[in-house]
């Protein structure tokens, strides 16, 4: 296989216990995720990784391929990687399973990147920041590239500085990752930075160990919404009758 998609989903959650389950519209989170997902033109497989069976069982009954992993990972990149080890595939996509109005066309978009240029590792995705009261939100990560479109730093700050208002913009890091499989196993196994530690952002390990990292500015309609909380969940119930409304 050239490209395959992994959805990691652990059960346990401190604010949203069996948080891949939560019903949104008649079926669990996961799904809504998973079906999104399948539409990708560029996936050959799609998994769901996670740590139980209840959600191994949800997965099935809808037809979707689920994969039970160790439950000590204490990410979602190492339950990524688990699955994939022993698998015989180029390129491997981490869709996170809290956003179930995922764009099959993002999957597409950060896989690109990585079928035209061979020396690249790994990739992943953008969009302008629209609302101004995200800009001082540190739970909307930030992210600065260089002219090529590489990844310069990932903050929780704001980031560029707005000196000048003039060409003012900034960007929002949409943590969808595709890497190249030796690459995840590599990164998997890199020792942990003071800037991921300090920041609380696993992307910046990437950087501080010296790797390049493309990032792609999505021309999708995002949806900015990780269902994290209960209040999280309920938007994404009002959002979901919304859309089927429309």
């Amino acid at each position: 296989m050239k490209v395959v998609g992994v959805i990691p989903a652990r059960y346990a959650s401190t604010r949203l216990p069996g948080k891949p389950l939560q019903d949104i519209l008649g079926k669990p989170m996961i799904q809504h995720v998973y079906e999104n997902a399948a539409r990708s033109k560029t996936l050959e497989r799609l998994i769901v990784a996670t740590d139980d069976k209840r959600i191994i069982s949800a997965v099935q009954s809808f037809g979707g391929t689920a994969v039970l992993t160790s439950r000590d990972h204490t990410t979602g990149t190492d339950r990524v990687a688990e699955v994939v080890r022993g698998m015989d595939v180029e390129i491997v996509v981490n869709i996170q399973g809290d956003e179930p109005f995922v764009h099959p066309g993002m999957i597409d978009e950060v896989v690109a990147p990585l079928l035209e240029d061979p020396a690249l590792p790994m990739c992943t995705s953008m969009h302008e920041i629209t609302e101004s009261s995200d800009l001082a939100n540190p739970n909307v990560v930030k992210v600065v590239v260089d002219l090529s479109g590489h990844a310069l730093y990932f903050s929780r700050s704001l980031i560029p500085y707005p000196r000048k208002a003039e060409g003012r913009r900034a960007f929002e890091h949409i943590g969808m990752y595709a890497y190249r499989k030796d690459f995840l196993l590599k990164y998997a196994g890199l020792a942990q930075t003071p800037l991921e530690t300090l920041e609380s952002l696993e992307q910046l390990r990437v950087l501080e160990h010296g790797y390049r990292l493309r990032v792609v500015e999505t021309r999708q309609d995002y949806v900015p919404l990780s269902v994290d909380t209960q209040e999280d969940l309920e938007r994404a119930r009002v959002l979901a009758r919304t859309r089927l409304a429309g």
